[in-house]
């Protein structure tokens, strides 16, 4: 994956207002648009008040730069691996609703999923299919935890690249080659770390990976990217059929509609032009700043969240900072303290964050690095002090 373009290549200094607007660090949740995002959807808005679709052959265009820098951000082979969906959930359904499942098969999960990522799989049973949630946090190899419970009869392993509530970062790559080893479809769920950090499905042998634009992308919801490699393509059947997921879908004398080769096959009907304006946009900015320049950013927030939260006394962090499973997320509680009382005292504070897992989820991204943190951690001290004393 090449990430050697610098932050140095674009001005971002006009690009998040939001940095105007007390300390945003909800990015888990949903992100804010940069202006460029906006601008697209405002452009694109006013192409079709003035001229309609004339300019289609365009919007086509844009199409495919996108799924080709959706490839590389992924580290995909090609622009066909990716398909533009409607949100990550779609994308779980197109694989579990999509393989061929026998009585007896097992999927196993992480315990305490996101249910988009536990939902479509446990509906499984009905087919036979058991399903089996690890509690990876017993363990210290997480990992290993998730391999032991795979078996002969493991159809599918699906995981959260990182945890949504306390942002545990799971390492892909050794689990991508244990099911690559023993013939087991391995999904990852990227939605907390596409963004925000780099993710390689090929060193990582992941055969389908979904993740929708309105987190750490910094796009709008309603489109998402999901990655199929060509060889999971095979194993998949379409649940759904339409006009789009042939090639050259604009030909419309055909007598026949084979489905696409490619992964444009699990996209039947019109496409959300508008999302993919703003989705484009928004990962041209990544792509320009560079997505180690992101990660090592990222990775500097959460350190010095970490740190700043440890030292304030009465905190308790949820997971301590580990440099080797660090994301975007950290998480704390107050113990004794009512948690919905300090959520409420950080609103005030015009600090943006989420309760999630019984604790208080702060999420801030790249762009929000140096004095902007510095910023929300002199604010949360402030909050925690006040709270505590």
């Amino acid at each position: 994956m090449d990430n050697s373009t610098t932050e140095q290549t674009r001005d971002l200094s006009g690009e998040f207002p939001i940095l105007q607007q007390g300390h945003y660090a909800n990015h888990a949740a949903m992100g804010p648009w940069p202006r460029c995002a906006a601008q697209a959807v405002q452009d694109f808005a006013q192409e079709n008040v003035e001229l309609a679709a004339l300019r289609y052959s365009q919007w086509l265009r844009r199409e495919a730069q996108l799924r080709d820098m959706l490839a590389e951000l992924v580290n995909a082979a090609s622009g066909d691996d990716i398909a533009l969906l409607k949100n990550t959930t779609e994308g779980i359904c197109t694989v579990a609703n999509g393989l061929e499942w026998r009585r007896g098969d097992n999927v196993v999960i992480p315990q305490g999923e996101f249910p988009s990522n536990r939902l479509p799989w446990l509906a499984l049973e009905r087919h036979g299919v058991e399903i089996r949630e690890v509690d990876i946090r017993a363990s210290a190899k997480p990992e290993e935890a998730l391999l032991d419970h795979v078996d002969t009869n493991t159809r599918l392993l699906s995981v959260s690249a990182v945890q949504w509530t306390d942002g545990l970062k799971l390492h892909l790559e050794p689990l991508g080659a244990a099911c690559r080893a023993n013939g087991v479809f391995f999904f990852v769920d990227a939605i907390q770390q596409l963004g925000a950090q780099q993710i390689d499905v090929q060193a990582c042998a992941i055969d389908c990976l979904a993740a929708d634009g309105h987190k750490w992308l910094l796009a709008p919801e309603g489109i998402a990217v999901f990655y199929c490699s060509q060889s999971a393509r095979a194993e998949l059947n379409l649940q759904q059929h339409g006009w789009h997921m042939v090639d050259d879908f604009l030909r419309f004398d055909r007598e026949t509609w084979p489905p696409s080769d490619s992964a444009i096959r699990f996209e039947a009907g019109s496409p959300n032009m508008l999302g993919q304006a703003a989705l484009h946009a928004s990962v041209a900015l990544l792509l320009d700043v560079g997505m180690n320049q992101v990660e090592a950013r990222v990775t500097e927030n959460s350190r010095l969240l970490a740190q700043a939260l440890a030292g304030y006394g009465k905190v308790e962090l949820v997971r301590p900072f580990d440099p080797e499973r660090v994301s975007g997320i950290v998480s704390f509680r107050l113990p004794g303290h009512d948690l919905a009382e300090v959520f409420h005292a950080l609103k005030v504070a015009q600090i943006a964050c989420a309760m999630r897992g019984k604790a208080i989820r702060l999420s801030p991204h790249f762009y929000q690095s140096g004095a902007p943190l510095q910023r929300m951690l002199a604010a949360l001290e402030t909050v925690i002090n006040n709270i505590v004393e």
